[in-house]
């Protein structure tokens, strides 16, 4: 089964769009042009940059590219969304200005298709990661952030680059568990939300999974540079129907 030549709504997360990975990154522009333009919303659910400096780093060559992209889609009138993800959390209004798009807190409720879906990236539900949370309660601190931005770029990059490497050192030493998702913080927000589908990323580890009469979907991510592709999507079909897509936009319920 394929994708439908048009749809209501796609979400994808966990990108982690860098210019030093161009498979990625065009795989992503061919999304945008052969399904994005075909959808009356896209969603986009955090992570989809390896990392975001600042909004003052909207004119590098590559970041041009993908915002000129998200643009074009958002002039033709599909409606664009964006949710912070644990590498990109410090995009901002300049960079939904230029690219056309409205920024989403979390958990958001979208109502589509006469459905009531639930949207997180899903890193502030990894609540046995306990080092993680108080680093991400201390980042998305308003403080935080106006002393970092207020940083010269090339010292918040160096700054960034540190963390990245300590992050991949620390995943070395994590049991899956830890790095996963927790039922309590997932049941919390399907009761906060009164949702019946929750939708969310950060794991890499695409699934839909049954809680009681509630679905909850997780993104995969993408990557095409290293090792065997993978990547996709999830659609909500005109009649309703949530879809898992493959790059191939090969479908499945």
């Amino acid at each position: 089964m394929t994708t439908p030549a048009r749809t209501l709504a796609l979400f994808i997360s966990d990108l982690h769009l860098q210019e030093s990975h161009p498979r990625t990154a065009e795989a992503f522009f061919r999304f945008l042009e052969a399904h994005g333009a075909r959808t009356r919303q896209l969603y986009l659910l955090g992570d989809i940059f390896e990392y975001w400096a600042g909004d003052d780093d909207l004119d590098t060559p590559f970041h041009a590219r993908v915002v000129h992209a998200l643009r074009a889609l958002s002039d033709g009138g599909v409606e664009l969304f964006w949710m912070a993800g644990n590498r990109d959390f410090l995009v901002g209004q300049g960079f939904a200005r230029a690219a056309g798009l409205t920024l989403l807190s979390e958990p958001h409720v979208a109502i589509i298709g006469a459905q009531r879906i639930a949207l997180v990236h899903g890193d502030a539900e990894c609540t046995l990661d306990t080092k993680y949370m108080e680093f991400r309660a201390m980042v998305r601190s308003d403080a935080w952030q106006r002393q970092f931005l207020a940083m010269p770029l090339t010292q918040r990059k160096a700054i960034i680059a540190g963390l990245r490497e300590g992050s991949r050192e620390a995943h070395t030493t994590k049991s899956y568990e830890i790095m996963d998702v927790t039922p309590a913080a997932i049941e919390a927000v399907f009761d906060a939300t009164g949702a019946d589908i929750l939708i969310h990323g950060h794991t890499h580890r695409p699934a839909l999974h049954r809680h009681g009469d509630r679905l909850r979907y997780v993104l995969p991510d993408w990557e095409l540079d290293a090792g065997p592709a993978r990547g996709g999507w999830i659609a909500v079909a005109e009649d309703g129907a949530l879809l898992r897509c493959d790059l191939d936009a090969n479908a499945e319920a």
